[in-house]
């Protein structure tokens, strides 16, 4: 059996870099590790960071073609991250002008849950991890 410890990473490429390094950094709150201009690709490499933990690897390469979202395909479905209120995570999305599903209910542990779009239409879900 392999002896897989946790997830290291997750690679997102993005269509428009700037608008989406604001998107992860300022609306979502992740920190930036490190920065690369990789030259020969015409390519950004972003390193970021939730909680001081790396997570997530943004790309830029010229001309990536669109994700299919919806209807749903086969594949990566959706990023889901842990928040204490919804709520609150909804007036904040809100602030910053991104929108939000209706709050919906996990029907097996009864926490709460939304979902928003990156600016790629990357389905992002925000799970309340302690009761509202």
């Amino acid at each position: 059996m392999l002896s897989i410890s946790q997830i290291h990473h997750i690679a997102i490429i993005c269509s428009d870099y700037e608008v989406s390094k604001h998107f992860y950094t300022k609306i979502l709150g992740f920190t930036v590790i490190a920065e690369h201009y990789r030259e020969e690709r015409q390519s950004y490499k972003l390193d970021l960071a939730v909680n001081g933990t790396y997570a997530i690897e943004l790309f830029s390469f010229p001309a990536p073609p669109a994700r299919v979202s919806l209807p749903e395909a086969a594949g990566l479905r959706h990023l889901a991250f842990a928040v204490a209120d919804i709520d609150e995570t909804i007036v904040w999305l809100s602030k910053n002008h991104i929108k939000s599903e209706p709050v919906r209910i996990d029907e097996f542990t009864a926490a709460r849950f939304t979902f928003i779009s990156d600016p790629d239409g990357l389905p992002i879900e925000f799970y309340e991890t302690s009761p509202a």
